[in-house]
């Protein structure tokens, strides 16, 4: 998969963005399919620092009575950088 299907966007919060400042940590929007290793390599190429860890998960989308409202399901990554070289 090419790193830039691999990550779609940042994933911006309130709780993103303390954890960018306090403890290096980045959230971004990845693809469904993309493993650890794939967002891993991804990251790294695209902005060039080392990560030291990566953690996965799946956001379910909304739904009422089986009907699709509100937002999509995705899959979200919280990435630990080791020093904070640039603006991510």
């Amino acid at each position: 998969m090419d790193i830039y299907q691999v990550i779609k966007e940042p994933h911006i919060t309130e709780k993103a963005n303390l954890q960018k400042g306090e403890v290096n940590q980045v959230s971004f929007k990845v693809h469904k399919q993309a493993n650890k290793i794939e967002i891993r390599q991804a990251v790294e190429a695209l902005f060039k620092t080392k990560v030291l860890d990566v953690r996965t998960m799946n956001v379910r989308g909304k739904s009422s009575d089986g009907e699709h409202v509100g937002r999509k399901p995705i899959g979200k990554s919280i990435v630990q950088l080791a020093q904070r070289k640039h603006r991510v």
